[in-house]
């Protein structure tokens, strides 16, 4: 039986049932919850985490948040965005480059094998609240050549099961590894450029829906 999910106003079948549209693996382990440790004093959390991370009046809560968030994140402020959430940024790790078939696959891969992109910026957050619980969100922005090839690859990419854009891996933050299943994804398309960000927790307890929430706050940032 297929499933769906409701992803930026659009209904997304889950091919399978189940399982996630991406499949590259990145962080998360004893290093982070060190940082979380030294990194977390003072962080307030606003009903979307923690104990609370799973009821119903946080979801309520996380449509303003959310605006908030994406509001700032268009400023190009993306601890503000995270701050609006109820979480702190602990790190982050930025890889430019130009090419885009070595590090993607499935369709995605199919799609700049045939259509070539300009360029490829990827970076990888770590964010907390207060209360121990942390999330990974990984932000991909894809250059193509024309506006007409941005609308054919965020209709792929969209669609779940058609493969990714590989997310940068542990290894540049010497943290152990998490899979991003691609159930929390938030996109938008500016011209030529289209951005993808995916959420996932990395430890203690962060709900679907903030994680959700998460991604497309993340997906407003600007270019690195």
């Amino acid at each position: 039986m297929t499933r769906f999910i409701t992803k930026n106003g659009k209904v997304i079948p889950l091919n399978g049932g189940g399982g996630g549209k991406k499949g590259a693996g990145v962080v998360v382990a004893g290093a982070l919850a060190l940082a979380v440790a030294a990194g977390t004093g003072g962080v307030s959390t606003i009903g979307g985490l923690g104990t609370e991370a799973g009821s119903g009046g946080s979801s309520l809560r996380l449509g303003p948040r959310k605006a908030e968030g994406q509001k700032a994140a268009r400023k190009g402020d993306a601890e503000g965005a995270w701050q609006r959430m109820g979480m702190k940024q602990l790190r982050r790790t930025t890889r430019q480059q130009a090419e885009c078939v070595s590090v993607s696959f499935g369709e995605i891969r199919e799609f700049f094998l045939r259509n070539r992109c300009a360029s490829l910026d990827r970076v990888l957050f770590a964010v907390a609240d207060g209360s121990g619980n942390t999330a990974v969100i990984s932000v991909v922005w894809v250059g193509l050549a024309s506006d007409g090839d941005a609308r054919r690859f965020e209709s792929v990419m969209t669609r779940h099961g058609s493969g990714d854009v590989h997310p940068l891996g542990s290894h540049l933050l010497d943290l152990a590894e998490i899979r991003f299943t691609g159930l929390r994804y938030g996109s938008d398309r500016d011209g030529r450029t289209v951005t993808v960000a995916e959420a996932e927790t990395a430890s203690g307890q962060v709900d679907h829906d903030t994680l959700d929430a998460l991604a497309e706050v993340a997906a407003h940032l600007p270019r690195v």
